[in-house]
This record gives C-alpha cells, sequence and structure tokens, in this order.
C-alpha cells in the first residue's frame, strides 16, 4: 500500500488471483437496489468488465455503457453525462467503474467523470491497470478517494505472469457491500506467513504450514527491492525500482511520452509507393500525438490494396522477431451521419451467431503496443523497423514460405 500511494488509515487491502476476480468479487458482493444499474466506460472488449455486466445481468442489474466517437474514440460526453445526471428519484444508483485512460487506444480521460458520478449518488471502482510502475503516485486520491480500486502488479512490480493483483477497498464503503460465501472460487488469495531456515547442505528452506520446499536460491520483496538471497550467504540485489525512484516520476513520465509519440508519428508516416493511389501502411485508433495520451497505442496494418492484414498475423510474426504485441476488439463505437465509410466498413461482427443488434457484436479488431517502464528507443525503433517491413508486397508470403520450409519435419515431444 505504501508503494501504491494509498493509505491504510482510508483503504482495506485485498489480494487476488487475477483482475477477472476482483471485477467479479465486486460485482457478487455490491448491494445494488432495486432497479439499481451498473455503468461502465470502456472502448474496447475487456474479458473482467464482461464478466462483472454479466454477473451484474443475473441479478436484475440495468447494464449501460459509454458511447465512443469515430475515429478520435473520446467519449460521446454529452450521452455519458446524461447517463451519470440522470433524476435521484426517477432510478436508484448503482456502480460507476471507470479507467483513467484506455488499456488499448491510450485514450485519456477526466478525472470529472469520477468527481461528476459520486456528485450523484454512485459508488466508483476506478481501474487502475493500465497504470505503469510508479504512476500510482499520480492518482487524485485525496481529492476523489473512490470505493473501490483495481490494481494490476504486473503494472507496478513489471513481471508477474499469473496477474496476480489486488483490489482496494475504502473503508466508509465496506457497508454497501455484502458477504458473499464464494469467495474462494472469485479468486481471493491468502499469503500464508512463512519462516526459513538454512539446510546442512547450504540451501535454504521456506517452510509453511502446508508444505515444505527446498530451494538454492530465494526471492523476496524488501523495501522495492528485489533481493536474491544464495547459500553460501551472498546477496544479490535488483535494483531496478530503486532505479526508478532515483530517476524520478517526472523525468520517467515524460520520457514515455516523448517514445509513444515519437513511436505514433513514425507510424502515421509509413505509406505505400506510387502516390496518389498509394495507401497509409498504418492506421491508428484513437489519439494520434498528445501529451495526455497513455503509454499504449491500438493500429492494424493494411497492403497496398488498402485491405487489413489479419491482426493475429502481425502478433505472430512480430513475435518470431522477439516483438511483444498483443490483439484487442475496439467496440461501443458511434458513427454519426458524416462519419467516414471507411470507418463503418471496417466495423467487423465479434459474435458471429447473433447479428440483431450493433451495441456489442461490432468492433474492430486491432493489434496494440504497450510501453513499459524499461521501454527505451531501441525497442520502440524495433518495432517501427518490423512493421516498416510489411511496405514489401510479398513480405507476409516470404515468412509464410520461411517459417513453412524451417518446420517441415515436427518432432513431438
Amino acid at each position: 500500500m505504501a508503494f501504491t500511494n494509498i493509505s491504510e488509515d482510508d483503504y482495506t487491502l485485498v489480494f487476488i488471483a487475477n483482475d477477472v476476480s476482483a471485477f467479479k468479487l465486486v460485482a457478487d458482493s455490491f448491494q445494488f437496489q432495486p432497479h439499481g444499474e451498473l455503468l461502465t466506460v470502456y472502448d474496447h472488449k475487456s474479458e473482467a468488465v464482461d464478466t462483472m455486466i454479466e454477473t451484474c445481468k443475473e441479478q436484475g442489474v440495468h447494464v449501460m455503457s459509454a458511447k465512443f466517437t469515430w475515429p478520435s474514440l473520446s467519449i460521446m460526453g454529452r450521452k455519458l453525462k446524461k447517463m451519470v445526471m440522470c433524476k435521484r428519484g426517477k432510478r436508484k444508483k448503482g456502480l460507476f467503474v471507470f479507467p483513467l485512460h484506455s488499456g488499448v487506444t491510450g485514450t485519456p480521460y477526466s478525472y470529472i467523470w469520477m468527481s461528476l458520478a459520486q456528485k450523484f449518488g454512485w459508488h466508483v471502482l476506478l481501474d487502475a491497470r493500465a497504470l505503469g510502475p510508479k504512476e500510482m503516485d499520480t492518482l487524485g486520491l485525496t481529492m476523489f478517494k473512490p470505493d473501490f480500486i483495481v490494481c494490476s502488479l504486473y503494472k507496478v512490480f513489471g513481471q508477474n505472469p499469473s496477474g496476480f493483483g489486488c483490489l482496494f477497498i475504502k473503508k466508509s464503503s465496506i457497508s454497501a457491500l455484502r458477504e458473499s460465501g464464494n469467495a474462494t472460487s472469485m479468486g481471493i488469495v491468502g499469503l500464508s506467513p512463512a519462516f526459513r531456515s538454512v539446510s546442512p547442505h547450504g540451501t535454504e528452506q521456506v517452510l509453511s504450514s502446508s508444505e515444505i520446499v527446498e530451494l538454492s536460491t530465494c526471492t523476496s520483496l524488501e523495501s522495492g527491492q528485489s533481493r536474491e538471497r544464495l547459500g553460501a550467504g551472498l546477496e544479490i540485489e535488483c535494483r531496478g525500482l530503486d532505479h526508478a525512484d532515483s530517476v524520478g516520476l517526472v523525468v520517467i513520465s515524460c520520457r514515455g511520452k516523448y517514445l509513444i509519440n515519437w513511436l505514433v508519428n513514425a507510424l502515421i508516416r509509413l505509406e505505400h509507393p506510387h502516390p496518389p493511389t498509394g495507401h497509409a501502411l498504418i492506421r491508428i485508433y484513437g489519439p494520434k500525438i498528445s501529451a495526455q495520451r497513455g503509454h499504449v497505442v491500438a493500429f492494424n496494418v493494411f497492403d497496398w490494396k488498402g485491405e487489413k492484414v489479419d491482426p493475429a498475423i502481425v502478433q505472430k510474426l512480430a513475435g518470431r522477431n522477439n516483438i511483444s504485441l498483443s490483439n484487442a476488439f475496439l467496440q461501443n463505437i458511434w458513427f454519426s451521419e458524416r462519419s467516414d465509410e471507411e470507418g463503418q466498413r471496417a466495423l467487423e461482427n465479434r459474435d458471429k451467431v447473433s447479428n440483431k443488434t450493433r451495441k456489442s457484436g461490432f468492433g474492430i479488431t486491432v493489434v496494440t503496443a504497450a510501453l513499459g517502464l524499461f521501454t527505451n528507443f531501441e525497442d520502440v525503433y524495433r518495432l517501427w523497423a518490423f512493421l516498416s517491413r510489411f511496405l514489401d508486397a510479398d513480405f507476409v508470403d516470404k515468412e509464410t514460405w520461411r517459417y513453412m520450409a524451417i518446420n517441415q519435419k515436427t518432432i513431438h515431444i
């Protein structure tokens, strides 16, 4: 709690196995009033948010979602304001789920929405999963104090494949929760204290009430440092987070903004040859160059004919070049009558079974690149250089042939 700059006087902490567990825990435990509501602000599909929505629907909760304008993917302010400020006597308020910026497009959102929701009687869940290490210090918690905060330790400490994280609950809001009988199935994690002893062989043993594990090394976190103790008594300190502290949050934040904006600027300048009939290689979704945007960018790659390259193929080819990219699905997109037809054609049906409505099943599959604490210019340039190879009209075919040639004989172990 000290590392995330959250006061023990104001909040209590629940460790959770993953972000889905945190959202489901709140949905199951929150005491929605009759005709209560859930209002979410997400421009992309999220397993955690979808789980919360389904859980609330099972309880008869009315679910609403913010809409986002094309092509900037900024919040449709008037529509969201109307949903937040609906008359007190008309509906019972419920839960407002709000991220500080999109974890896919990097679109920033104003604190004002959180303040407005609190003013009109909503309980607020602040989604802080997209924040990187040390960025939790920038939260305006002393001013707004949301009822719930979901934090990912993957983002805070940089390495955590399990997604292990925590849910902060404001102590004054505990009365809004009811006791749930299925806490274990929802992914609440219990941490058991362990004591260590050194065996005669010089290896270290970690003993708990349920098991004894013999290790040649043991890793622990102390005061923001990762220490690795060897059996011989030699102690190695991994000072990555200490280095971040010494450099300072302002410098780290500015550096990240410079890198993401350089990448966006470089990508939108890539064009297929033979203008004016040539097409842009990369299409960015969400904000372009902006000092307020998050350190993540959503985009798609298009060939010289203007056809989108399958994001899954882009991700696989990037992986073979030791570049980590992800895929996401943009949704809740609203087109005005004057929106370009190109955006309308870009929509895909995520749910092939249900074709009835555009509200949930339609969106755009995109590639995403996220910058971390230790991302440097070389990393960003390598990504740009890799994507520029798609200017070669035969690049995908060549890579497919090379992959098939290398893997002509597969040995199963």
